[in-house]
């Protein structure tokens, strides 16, 4: 590898809108503080309720005007798919969803709420509800998730000298122009509906089983920004190498730490829990690999080869404003 060409690579994420987005969750949070109220935790992929003897899930996803309009259908089918992805990620399984919707044609609308229902469809999630509002000056969509988990999945306690698992749905393709890599949406037939719906039961059986306790999807952050979302709000560090990643023969590195695949997560594990976690990934025909170790350094330290380089040092600059 050229020398310099990681710090490169880094510094091009590290300046990139998907980071930026992230670091507004600070603003919220210098308002709302940490904790919504007592024993719920602000800064993790759903709100953690007690509820009995689990836990009820609660989470939301806003679409940007400009990808509603481009694909609409897309942007409805997303509305449940992103949303499902978050209920699982903390160990969950979904319930029901809602939306609000806002378009400028009844013909605008009928798109993305087509897009909405297949959606739903294919992940056995019902849409129970929401607010519409075909009258409007601009094209927006914004989905609520309900979700129940026994035992949580959370971006809190990764703990130092476990490993870093990244578990991703490499059967798909991008969906030019956005760095969406999509395993999902082309299978909305019965069979492929029932096999993506046991792909997210992984999740929840993993937690219930006790073979681990942190994980997140991977986000619009790309995969280092959802580690670091995760090392951040856990409170430790995470080296990774970026030659371990699952990745398609075909991605060039930069544009797949970019990515934001339709399943993707990471988890962290007790070493000798690792290999039982990647096996069940891998039944299944998804592509599991220990990419790196947690540490006690608050800083997110990537290799690549013959080359390593930070790429955040969460003790001098926070990205969410979630250090401990």
């Amino acid at each position: 590898m050229m020398a310099g060409k990681l710090a490169a690579l880094l510094h091009t994420l590290r300046n990139g809108r998907a980071l930026a987005a992230k670091q507004d969750i600070s603003e919220a949070v210098a308002v709302f503080g940490r904790d919504a109220c007592e024993g719920i935790r602000l800064g993790d992929d759903c709100a953690a309720i007690p509820d009995g003897d689990g836990y009820l899930l609660l989470a939301s996803e806003g679409f940007q005007d400009s990808f509603v309009r481009a694909m609409p259908w897309f942007a409805g089918y997303c509305g449940v798919m992103v949303n499902v992805s978050d209920i699982a990620a903390m160990g969950g399984r979904p319930l029901a969803v809602v939306d609000a919707l806002w378009s400028d044609t009844s013909e605008a609308a009928a798109s993305i709420l087509t897009g909405l229902h297949d959606g739903a469809n294919t992940y056995g999630v019902p849409v129970v509800g929401g607010h519409t509002n075909m009258r409007s000056t601009h094209n927006s969509l914004s989905v609520a998730i309900l979700g129940r988990a026994r035992h949580l999945l959370t971006s809190f306690d990764a703990r130092v000298g476990e490993v870093l698992i990244a578990a991703i749905d490499l059967r798909g393709c991008w969906h030019d122009p956005h760095p969406f890599w999509d395993a999902s949406s082309a299978l909305c037939g019965t069979d492929e509906a029932v096999r993506l719906r046991g792909d997210i039961e992984l999740l929840p059986t993993i937690a219930e089983d006790g073979l681990s306790r942190a994980a997140k999807d991977i986000s619009m952050a790309g995969l280092l920004g959802t580690a670091l979302m995760l090392a951040e709000c856990s409170g430790v560090g995470m080296t990774i190498r970026l030659e371990d990643i699952p990745r398609p023969e075909t991605a060039p590195m930069e544009r797949w730490l970019s990515a934001f695949p339709s399943y993707g997560y990471l988890l962290t594990a007790c070493p000798e829990n690792a290999a039982a976690i990647m096996d069940r990934f891998k039944e299944r025909g998804i592509a599991a690999a220990v990419i790196g170790q947690v540490t006690d350094t608050r800083q997110l330290d990537v290799t690549w080869e013959d080359e390593k380089e930070t790429f955040w040092d969460l003790a001098r600059t926070p990205l969410m404003g979630l250090t401990p």
